[in-house]
């Protein structure tokens, strides 16, 4: 759900985007993806990373602050913050 709202988010506001994930482990890449691999990881936008993860982090989002490093969710993180999350993330991806 997190993923598919904060990809979601983002194609509605033009931005290329892919998602991974595996198990609780998930990451965004600002690139039109599959992301495969670390040739395809490093052709994603690290400039507009470093602004997304600034922004969420302003707006007390914690992601993983590179885009090659993996986010955790976990049984703790409710639907509820779920929401809230997919929305500060459609709040921030509106100004980038």
């Amino acid at each position: 759900k997190l993923i598919d709202g904060v990809t979601a988010a983002a194609k509605r506001h033009g931005h290329a985007i892919s998602a991974g994930c595996a198990g609780g482990m998930f990451g965004w890449f600002f690139v039109e993806g599959p992301v495969k691999n670390f040739d395809d990881a490093s052709k994603g936008d690290g400039e507009k990373f470093g602004k997304w993860h600034r922004m969420m982090l302003e707006r007390g989002v914690y992601l993983a602050p590179s885009m090659y490093e993996a986010g955790f969710i976990s049984a703790a993180h409710t639907d509820e913050d779920i929401e809230k999350t997919i929305a500060i993330a459609d709040e921030v991806l509106s100004q980038l």
